[in-house]
């Protein structure tokens, strides 16, 4: 379907402006690792504020402010909101542009398909309304379920997703493909959307969120998670997603450039249970991209290398998230872009 292309779904690299994030907190899932996982936090704020704001949530705004108070507060808002955990890509605000206009799309975040506790965290973006911290004009879209982690764009009108994300019955199940692309080219302006098929991560909670698999980058190139070791239990998958890719062709269908990143050794959690580690969780900033890393020195060095070449002119910052991964996400699960243009501060 094909929509009037003044209304857009920017390329993640074109939002610049703040990263908003959710403060992890003793009544969240981190509550037996609270101390290790806000290093982490605290770790990703102090690159993020280099570049941009940082707007930080918490049911009780003192505690990130006293663990943040060695860092300059020029560039960093807190905003005092009810919040069940931190993966703010899932129920952050999606924005789009329509003309000059900036509309902030308040989808349904419903625990990915209902397996956890989402009232408050599907309430997110109403509160950063409700106080002020965002302006202009939002699109009440609660009645459709979509998380921020789905879906990739490039900014002219495609979208990249998964299958077994998008079609999952407990999101949207009452819709099939063609009225799901319906409603991401009536509300995001999508034009072509590209359904991966194959690829997923073991402990992962989301049913294969796009961004831990393959992203789209600067240049048409998309830069993807590969596996070449055939006694890996995703060697097949992710050999199948890597063919996929190579059948994508671009909004103006063309091939795209491929960049293949390094597969982490495997990572277990105490129970035995393998961790979903990935470089393809990356976060962009104005100048940088900040990539999770998993103290594995040659994977993680290899991994900058390569997201080097598909952000020329960026710089590349490893920030270690073995913490995150514990609860089965990484770096860009946690961050979520806000454009300058709906910024109240």
């Amino acid at each position: 379907m094909t929509q009037h292309s003044s209304l857009r779904l920017p390329a993640e690299w074109e939002s610049t402006g703040a990263i908003l994030l959710s403060w992890p907190h003793k009544d969240s899932d981190w509550a037996y690792m609270l101390e290790e996982v806000t290093q982490c936090f605290i770790n990703i704020v102090t690159e993020i504020i280099k570049e941009e704001y940082a707007i930080i949530v918490a049911p009780d705004i003192s505690i990130p402010q006293e663990q943040l108070s060695h860092l300059s507060q020029d560039n960093i808002r807190y905003v005092e909101i009810p919040t069940d955990d931190t993966w703010a890509r899932d129920f952050g605000p999606i924005t789009t542009i329509n003309n000059d206009e900036y509309i902030i799309n308040d989808f349904q975040f419903n625990g990915w398909g209902l397996k956890f506790r989402s009232c408050n965290d599907n309430l997110i973006t109403s509160n950063l309304m409700k106080w002020e911290a965002l302006k202009g004009r939002v699109n009440n879209l609660l009645g459709f379920t979509l998380e921020g982690g789905s879906v990739e764009s490039d900014g002219r009108g495609l979208m990249l997703t998964t299958s077994e994300c998008l079609l999952s019955p407990n999101r949207n199940g009452d819709l099939d493909k063609q009225q799901i692309e319906d409603v991401l080219a009536r509300e995001l302006g999508i034009s072509k959307t590209l359904w991966l098929d194959f690829g997923y991560l073991a402990g992962d909670d989301t049913d294969s969120h796009i961004d831990t698999l393959a992203r789209i980058c600067p240049n048409d190139t998309i830069a993807y998670v590969g596996c070449n070791d055939e006694t890996d239990e995703h060697y097949e998958e992710l050999q199948a997603m890597k063919q996929q890719l190579q059948q994508f062709t671009t909004i103006d269908n063309r091939p795209f450039n491929l960049v293949e990143l390094p597969w982490p050794d495997a990572i277990y959690d105490e129970d035995g249970e393998r961790l979903p580690a990935t470089y393809a969780n990356f976060l962009i900033l104005k100048d940088s991209v900040l990539m999770p890393s998993y103290k594995q020195p040659a994977n993680d060095k290899l991994a900058m290398e390569q997201l080097a070449k598909a952000f020329p002119g960026y710089k590349i910052t490893a920030v270690d998230c073995n913490a995150l991964i514990k609860q089965h996400g990484s770096l860009h699960c946690v961050t979520m872009q806000l454009p300058a243009e709906i910024l109240n501060i």
